[in-house]
């Protein structure tokens, strides 16, 4: 929940164990204790999105086996084996730092990934406010990273089921070309489209691509977005990396995104989400101020992490 930082620090400062997203500033301020922390101005609440930089969303967690650890490019990929069987990891990441993109690029070759349940988001800046840097803290210690990762760790008692679930407004449109990539990347100059060589820009330009709507990947029969970051001097540039190994298709249009992630989460209950995150691009582009998405709360994010980095992309974690 949004709360104060007088409360959060209360929070800590009486032992529990908490997930903490907020500004730079306040989280550099908070006392040491049981917390992870990332930089975001951006939530999602119950009310509504919300901008705020006098707020933290507070995560709480009854659980009383944890560890916190911090991870750099060398040894981001001994986050599964680090997180305990049977219960979830919380992880956080700085945008745009190298570890991000090893993160990104590599996190399906980490040992253990995908038996354990693995959450987490990327951490960001207010983007209307120049000079800001995304963040991470390891609340055990004290310190705050520009270029590591930061993980909670959490075991679970026995009897209690872990899952890692993403709702995902967004859907191939069939009448999209395939488009493969020769390189792997956060970048491409040159694809193939139906098998023929092309320069991507050229192709968004030329077909009027709206470049809010996401490339998405079929990955074993799901769908995975690739949103795009920029187009500029015949680059595009992306949000996560895309691999050769992998076809896409452009997403299908979204008329009213509020509407569509109503739609898309219907029934689920939040009774079981131990943590949630929803991506900035949907935040931006769904125009999402003031309006509420029942049923989770939690950062608005970067990049969100469901086991691998996923894009414009809403992620809970789940425990019953």
């Amino acid at each position: 929940m949004l709360m104060k930082f007088d409360e959060a620090s209360k929070r800590i400062e009486n032992g529990s164990l908490l997930h903490i997203a907020g500004t730079e500033e306040l989280l550099r301020k908070l006392p040491k204790g049981k917390w992870v922390g990332g930089s975001t101005e951006y939530f999602m609440t119950k009310d509504g999105g919300r901008i705020s930089g006098e707020l933290l969303f507070v995560t709480e967690f009854p659980y009383e086996k944890f560890s916190v650890a911090s991870y750099d490019t060398s040894s981001i990929g001994n986050v599964g084996a680090d997180a305990f069987d049977g219960g979830f990891s919380i992880i956080i990441v700085p945008f745009d730092s190298a570890v991000h993109r090893e993160y990104a690029e590599n996190a399906a070759e980490f040992k253990d990934l995908f038996m354990k349940g693995i959450a987490g988001w990327v951490s960001g800046v207010n983007i209307r406010i120049p000079g800001q840097t995304p963040i991470t803290v390891n609340g055990m210690t004290g310190e705050a990273f520009s270029d590591k990762a930061v993980a909670l760790h959490i075991g679970v008692p026995g009897g209690k089921t872990v899952s890692v679930n993403i709702v995902n407004i967004f859907e191939q449109d069939e009448n999209s070309p395939v488009i493969k990539f020769a390189e792997e990347g956060f970048s491409a100059k040159k694809c193939f489209i139906d098998g023929k060589e092309t320069v991507f820009a050229d192709y968004i330009a030329e077909n009027g691509i709206d470049t809010k709507l996401p490339l998405i990947g079929n990955y074993s029969g799901s769908g995975i977005n690739i949103s795009f970051r920029s187009v500029e001097n015949g680059v595009v540039n992306f949000y996560a990396p895309v691999f050769d190994s992998i076809e896409y298709r452009l997403a299908k249009n979204i008329p009213d995104y509020a509407e569509a992630f109503q739609n898309r989460i219907g029934g689920i209950s939040d009774a079981s989400a131990v943590f949630s995150c929803n991506c900035i691009l949907n935040f931006l582009y769904g125009k999402l101020e003031g309006k509420s998405i029942d049923a989770f709360a939690g950062p608005i994010t970067f990049g969100e992490i469901a086991y691998q980095l996923v894009n414009q992309t809403l992620v809970y974690l789940a425990v019953q």
